[in-house]
């Protein structure tokens, strides 16, 4: 996890809680919503993520001393700096499950506490959750696409600096089984999958004894990328003479690597090779520029994969560069507040409130979510936000909460999500 200090925010939150605290209001109590307004790839779902980074973060918040300093050199009040010297978070959050499908216009997550601790979270949250929902979404629609097969994250080396490391738990998130990042691994106890790059093959002065020495010295979990010069005519045929002496010994290849080419074509071959060698157990994996789309792809071909590595268009969301999620003012000192505006999409919600997921009697989720103020319990009738003469009698139906409480006073309600 990457270690942070509560400057790492925008200026504005620290001139706004500046003007609280001097101006007496520091301990008005406000509630902020945080939601996001449109999905993310056109599509009719986002994942959410970010939450147990969010809570092990808000736990840890501190002003340490070079902050401190660098404040007063920026002209902050010696007053405000000295209440920032014993800053911590202590409000409550109400939040949605990792993992749970939501949607735009309803409250995430609930943040409540004094006026400056809400302001001064607020751009690491979003920086945290828009993130990795965004994430964890690419990775869930990667899973709709690949249906039961293995998807491995590979995309490290592509993302966009530390964002890897956190791109690595929300694929997991959203449905991937594995991740070739070791940090991510060891820190989310996330398993861990690799094979080998074309530079160990070119190192070597013949193919078939790249590949030997690889089996030797990794018998049971041994991959062969089999492209680095011809994978049809010298990739694949090596990789079966290895698999033959494997078995000689007790063991067996677990699986060979496509990077490059006509995959489906290649895959396809692939297979028929293995098979007439007598080599059906070894699974065929496959990468290269993959997406959800490529992936789908290749399931309408038939293409005999068995497990597909996705890097850039994962860890970097592709086609989408974020989310646009927000966290919006709903209640302050006693009152519902709301935020106006031309822009019919920006108007906000004001009020403290509460979601409820619309079960059928088996749980299945019919399709909406329900927006109700926190004290209403018994949701009979949902109305559309936009169009007054559109609603739903839900009286029939279950109602599960979405938004439990998950910190209280500052300190997480369990150890681990």
């Amino acid at each position: 996890m990457i270690k942070y200090t509560a400057t790492y925010t925008d200026q504005y939150q620290l001139t706004m809680s500046q003007a609280y605290y001097l101006k007496g209001q520091k301990d008005n109590i406000a509630v902020f919503d945080y939601f996001f307004r449109s999905l993310p790839f056109s599509g009719g779902y986002a994942v959410f993520a970010g939450l147990e980074d969010l809570l092990n973060t808000l736990e840890k918040l501190r002003f340490d001393s070079t902050d401190l300093d660098f404040l007063k050199g920026k002209g902050f009040h010696p007053e405000f700096i000295n209440y920032l010297k014993y800053f911590r978070f202590k409000g409550h959050i109400y939040s949605s499950r990792e993992g749970d499908m939501v949607f735009p216009t309803r409250p995430v997550l609930q943040v409540e506490g004094n006026i400056i601790e809400t302001q001064i979270i607020e751009t690491i949250l979003l920086n945290i959750l828009n993130f990795q929902t965004l994430i964890a979404t690419k990775a869930s629609r990667m899973r709709q696409a690949v249906g039961d097969r293995k998807l491995i994250d590979f995309g490290l080396r592509r993302a966009q600096g530390p964002g890897g490391y956190y791109a690595s738990r929300a694929a997991v998130i959203g449905g991937f089984d594995a991740t070739s990042n070791v940090r991510a691994g060891r820190d989310y106890d996330i398993p861990l999958s690799g094979t080998m790059a074309h530079s160990y093959i070119e190192s070597y002065d013949e193919e078939l004894t790249a590949f030997r020495d690889f089996a030797d010295v990794h018998p049971d979990n041994c991959i062969l990328l089999v492209d680095t010069y011809d994978t049809l005519k010298s990739g694949i045929p090596h990789a079966i003479i290895v698999a033959k002496e494997m078995e000689l010994k007790g063991y067996r290849l677990r699986a060979i690597r496509l990077d490059s080419g006509d995959l489906a074509y290649l895959s396809k071959t692939s297979r028929k090779m293995l098979d007439e060698a007598g080599l059906q157990y070894v699974n065929i994996a496959a990468s290269n520029q993959l997406d959800e789309y490529i992936i789908k792809s290749l399931q309408e071909q038939h293409a005999p994969i068995d497990v597909f590595g996705v890097g850039t268009s994962l860890v970097t969301g592709q086609p989408d560069a974020a989310l646009d999620g927000v966290y919006k003012l709903a209640f302050a000192n006693g009152k519902p507040r709301i935020k106006l505006s031309e822009n019919i999409g920006k108007i906000t919600l004001p009020h403290r409130k509460q979601v409820y997921r619309i079960l059928d009697q088996e749980g299945g989720f019919i399709g909406s979510d329900a927006v109700t103020l926190s004290f209403e319990e018994n949701v009979e009738i949902m109305h559309h936000p936009m169009f007054k003469d559109k609603s739903l009698d839900v009286k029939r139906y279950n109602k599960e909460p979405l938004l439990k409480k998950v910190m209280e006073n500052g300190i997480r309600l369990n150890n681990r999500l």
